[in-house]
């Protein structure tokens, strides 16, 4: 049934009058008689009386304008759940989060999300890591909050990095160098830059993965992460990570991550690795900490 039949049909039943209700809808009158007489026909029953100073409702009209009121007005409300939908301020959004979640970060975030989207319904579900990446996969799930295993720099070693030039940032150069044969390996060398702010770039580039001071972690890229190198019992760290699906990822899902990535502000001054954040199907990407990391 079209719509725009059903707001003529109300129009016309509340001026009365072909003209005025013409006016009312900005169109002329002849298109109105015929988007009338189409509607009477589709339901098999006449819905206004020709008067000489107008028209009038018959019973069956004042029977359908009640439905009919109410027909407009849910199909403005349909528009509009669309339209938030589509902008992430409506619907709905499905978050798995692992029980260390609870510890602070799920308290820390969902008020303030709520207060800013409060047309958002949050579904929350607990699971495991391994069970919220498959439910990612699967579309069950628009975020997930989840554990992820320390990163040592040795993990990095078949990596191409993105160095500090030795005749120009020598310090950095050889704080980078060093730290990699410490984790036993030789760094394999694709790009060299003077500047902090340059070797990221070279790193948003996909060129590589850079260390860099923890400070470079408040430059946000959605095409970087930033994962600390812990010292003390490395095996024994994990953090968490905010798990999303690049592809499907509806507005309300990005909101939340844009909200998660401006409330945890990384404070950490330990070293960090940069990678140019390439998305595979399961690529968790990792935003700012609580006091136990979160990269």
């Amino acid at each position: 049934m079209d719509l725009r039949r059903i707001r003529h049909f109300v129009v016309l039943a509340e001026t009365l009058n072909f003209r005025r209700a013409a006016e009312r809808l900005q169109m002329a009158q002849p298109p109105l008689s015929v988007s009338i007489r189409k509607l009477e026909a589709e339901l098999g029953a006449k819905l206004f009386s020709r008067e000489p100073g107008g028209v009038l409702l018959t019973p069956s009209g004042r029977a359908v304008l009640v439905n009919a009121r109410k027909l407009l007005f849910h199909g403005h409300q349909l528009s509009e759940t669309a339209r938030s939908a589509l902008d992430g301020t409506g619907g709905s959004l499905q978050i798995g989060f692992v029980g260390s979640a609870t510890h602070g970060m799920l308290q820390r975030l969902i008020p303030v999300f709520r207060a800013e989207y409060p047309g958002v319904e949050l579904l929350l579900r607990e699971a495991t890591s391994v069970s919220i990446i498959r439910q990612l996969e699967d579309r069950a799930l628009d975020i997930g909050l989840v554990r992820v295993p320390p990163l040592r720099l040795s993990d990095m070693a078949q990596e191409s990095f993105v160095m500090y030039a030795a005749t120009h940032a020598a310090g950095l150069h050889s704080a980078a160098l060093l730290a990699c044969q410490q984790a036993g390996f030789i760094p394999r060398v694709s790009q060299q830059a003077v500047q902090v702010q340059t070797v990221l770039a070279l790193v948003e580039s996909g060129l590589g993965v850079a260390l860099v001071p923890s400070v470079m972690q408040r430059y946000i890229s959605d095409r970087i992460v930033y994962r600390s190198l812990l010292d003390v019992l490395p095996q024994a760290a994990a953090g968490l990570a905010l798990a999303y699906m690049e592809e499907t990822g509806s507005a309300a899902a990005a909101r939340f991550r844009q909200l998660a990535t401006r409330e945890f502000a990384l404070e950490k001054s330990a070293g960090s690795l940069a990678a140019s954040e390439r998305r595979p199907a399961t690529q968790a990407r990792t935003v700012q900490g609580l006091p136990q990391p979160f990269s």
